[in-house]
């Protein structure tokens, strides 16, 4: 067999070995339930609380949740760590930060923007924004970010199955998490109030060190984070009708 053969045979052989290994992997996350909810894969999709890169100009470090004092101890990684102590093994993860969903939600093409995490097909969908969205001040502008909102919930439970999770704003708003809380029931999903943690200044970064930008101190510290984890996953063993 010349030269030329062997290596279309061995990339031959990659190739089937690269794709039964990865049915493996899909196969075994679909086998993870937690109580009577699939719990393979979850999906979060937040802002700065939920991801953010090191940034000099704000002296922020981390490349987690902001502003915990570790990868381990943001909220997505304590849900996960929590899920994987409750079903026997580590599920998928897929952590996006939709700040830009946000900020320009009017124009935000959500099918292009978010195809990678729709394509992941995830169990459980965690949704933990609003905080950059700027308060609605008029009726129009409600029903323009009800709709964006509405809609992007929609986009979700069309990929898949996944039970969503919605989480109010850690800055308490009253007017875009209402909002927000009508759109989730409307859509089937969860909606999760976390006023009382996010009104909470020992919550925030502030109260457990220093921090040279203010906006990275008002985000949940540690403590914080363990309680918004907290009420999250309280969240999903009730929906999962899991008492213990």
């Amino acid at each position: 067999m010349s030269s030329f053969m062997n290596c279309r045979w061995m990339l031959f052989v990659v190739a089937i070995t690269l794709t039964t290994t990865a049915k493996a992997v899909d196969s075994d996350a679909a086998s993870l339930t937690l109580g009577k909810l699939p719990a393979g894969k979850v999906l979060f999709l937040g802002n700065s609380i939920t991801l953010h890169g090191p940034s000099e100009k704000i002296g922020w470090k981390g490349n987690w949740g902001m502003a915990a004092s570790s990868k381990e101890q943001d909220y997505v990684h304590l849900v996960t760590a929590r899920i994987a102590k409750s079903i026997g093994d580590r599920p998928k993860i897929k952590v996006r930060n939709i700040a830009a969903f946000e900020r320009e939600y009017e124009t935000f093409d959500v099918a292009t923007g978010l195809k990678d995490e729709f394509g992941f097909r995830a169990d459980i969908v965690i949704v933990a924004i609003g905080e950059n969205v700027t308060a609605p001040a008029t009726e129009e502008a409600k029903v323009a970010f009800a709709e964006a909102f509405s809609g992007l919930l929609d986009s979700v439970r069309q990929h898949g199955k996944p039970e969503i999770f919605v989480r109010s704003s850690f800055w308490p708003n009253s007017v875009k998490d209402d909002i927000m809380r009508h759109a989730s029931e409307a859509a089937g999903a969860t909606f999760i109030d976390i006023t009382e943690l996010g009104n909470d200044q020992a919550n925030r970064a502030s109260a457990e060190r220093d921090f040279e930008h203010a906006g990275v101190a008002a985000h949940p510290g540690d403590k914080g984070m363990q309680a918004i984890a907290s009420a999250i996953v309280a969240a999903i063993r009730a929906n999962a009708g899991v008492t213990e």
